[in-house]
């Protein structure tokens, strides 16, 4: 009975995890996982295929359910455990994923005469749907609020808070209409577990608002209604409902209710800390520090590091913001990212097929591109095919492969996505550097990192570093149980808490120098072509890439 414990509740693309973490040696204890109801794998879509949305009643039976089966695992494995022993609670969740709710703090889709209206539903992370939206804001803030800009890379995207809540107003004004508020899924799982939905008792958090949103204490939170209204006089008018002021994960927003504490279980009144992104939060049970670059790989990626405040840092362009204690308390949280990579696997694999189920799975496919050698394939691509969230920050871009012949394989187009991947995270390492931020180790945590080491070894010969991976094979649910522990008041902060609750595996992926001197030659014209489609001001000729690929195939295969 003296071990305390606390939960993290991950919401993820798919599904929702309940981890359950021994706060005195992050040991974690008990895990569930549930699969969202609604869509295809959780996901509703559309004939747009920009459109992604997802069902708030998911998040709902996702936390009982999970919960639920982490207590009772829990009370199976762990000699004399008792829910008692539970002392806080972490939240983490996809986004931007902001929700339309009521007067009440009720999504729009629990209501009847929403209840099959896609714009009523949670517009997932991945929903692009409002890029023209996306170009206006921008365009309307560099004419008239450049410094909004300056701490969100320079451009404002579609897969963010405003953007979406434009495009409902332009597409599905009932929607808009209807809707007291809009609410970050990461700022609505928390209330929802402690009884404070109604929009005047929502706690927000900063991760969530500054990286997405525009938000920043400097100039007096959201951006102001004035320029809002430039876009449209009800998106002015709309500022008026959204909150004042966003906290950092050291916060609490309330303690579980009564009726969650039944429901699940769990102890009434035990804290939950403000709500924060999955990647911020897996950097968090990475051991994220500053000069660690936290590489959370999965679906997408994203890259997160921390400098600390007072000292000097540049606005980056190509981020996805810079935000201070979006992370950890008394640090800027930088965060980069891929919009596409395991996406990208798995469109090779479920969508084209290649040799049929059994040559074309995954496994059968990383085999075969484990034999090859780099540049061996004569292949080359980029990895857009979901758009360029960093540094192009252009969700209109497109994958290309280029290189191919009558002969080429199936599992040389596989190396080749994951080569190209890889040249997408060099080129964000790059881009840290180049302003100032120096890349001193870098962590990878996830799905991939865990399971396919082909992916990591190519990171590290692409890279020229080493690649490490963390411990826990769930650390967006450790960093969120971690902010349960620091609300608790078991460890005092978060630096802390992550001494004692985080580590590494002992395998690290060394680069190989031969490897890494073939990728150095690929990265270039990688980046010609980057540069050549991904950017207004590139002048210049494509007429060597072909050749030169074919000059280094050939060279290799010798």
């Amino acid at each position: 009975m003296n071990a305390r414990y606390t939960l993290g509740l991950d919401y993820g693309t798919n599904s929702v995890r309940a981890l359950l973490v021994n706060t005195a040696n992050g040991r974690e204890v008990a895990s569930a996982v549930w699969g969202y109801e609604h869509g295809e794998a959780g996901i509703i879509l559309g004939r747009d295929p920009n459109l992604a949305r997802q069902h708030p009643a998911d998040y709902v039976k996702g936390a009982e359910v999970t919960i639920k089966k982490a207590l009772a695992e829990a009370r199976r494995t762990v000699r004399g455990f008792k829910p008692e022993q539970v002392v806080g609670i972490g939240v983490d969740t996809t986004g931007s994923t902001p929700l339309p709710v009521d007067e009440r703090g009720q999504p729009l889709a629990f209501q009847k005469r929403f209840a099959r209206h896609p714009a009523a539903l949670a517009w997932l992370w991945k929903d692009h749907t409002g890029v023209a939206e996306a170009a206006e804001i921008t365009e309307k803030a560099r004419q008239l609020r450049p410094h909004y800009l300056a701490k969100c890379g320079g451009t404002y995207s579609s897969e963010w808070f405003f953007s979406k809540i434009l495009h409902c107003l332009r597409t599905a004004p009932e929607v808009f209409d209807a809707a007291y508020t809009w609410v970050e899924c990461a700022d609505w799982v928390p209330a929802m577990l402690t009884g404070t939905e109604a929009p005047d008792k929502l706690t927000i958090g900063v991760c969530a608002a500054g990286h997405k949103a525009m938000y920043s204490d400097e100039w007096g939170g959201y951006p102001d209604a004035e320029f809002l209204g430039t876009l449209d006089p009800k998106l002015g008018k709309l500022r008026a409902r959204l909150r004042p002021r966003a906290y950092a994960v050291d916060k609490a927003v309330g303690g579980l209710t009564a009726e969650w504490a039944a429901r699940t279980g769990l102890p009434a009144g035990i804290p939950v800390a403000v709500g924060a992104f999955d990647a911020h939060l897996g950097g968090v049970g990475s051991g994220i520090a500053p000069g660690t670059l936290v590489k959370i790989i999965g679906t997408s990626t994203c890259d997160m590091m921390v400098v600390p405040v007072g000292q000097p840092l540049a606005d980056i362009p190509g981020l996805c913001g810079i935000v201070q204690g979006s992370i950890l308390p008394g640090y800027w949280g930088l965060e980069a990212g891929q919009s596409a990579v395991g996406d990208i696997f798995n469109w090779f694999v479920n969508y084209l097929q290649p040799g049929g189920k059994k040559l074309g799975s995954h496994e059968a496919l990383t085999k075969g591109a484990a034999r090859l050698k780099p540049g061996e394939s004569g292949l080359l691509a980029l990895d857009w095919n979901n758009g360029n969230r960093t540094i192009l920050v252009d969700q209109r871009l497109t994958g290309l492969l280029l290189g191919q012949t009558l002969y080429t394989t199936p599992a040389e187009i596989y190396r080749a996505l994951i080569e190209a991947t890889a040249f997408g995270a060099l080129t964000i390492i790059n881009r840290f550097e180049e302003y100032g931020v120096k890349v001193e180790q870098i962590v990878n945590c996830g799905g991939i990192a865990e399971k396919n080491p082909l992916v990591m070894q190519i990171y590290a010969d692409v890279t020229g570093r080493p690649m490490k991976v963390s411990r826990s094979a769930q650390t967006c649910a450790l960093g969120a149980a971690i902010a349960g522990a620091v609300v608790a008041g078991v460890h005092p902060d978060f630096p802390t808490a992550q001494k004692a609750m985080t580590g590494l595996k002992p395998r690290v992926f060394q680069p190989h120098p031969e490897a890494h001197a073939v990728y150095r030659e690929l990265y270039a014209l990688y980046r010609k072509l980057h540069d050549a489609f991904g950017t207004r001001e590139w002048t210049g000729n494509l007429y060597d890439v072909m050749k030169a690929l074919i000059e280094i195939r050939n060279r290799v295969r010798k």
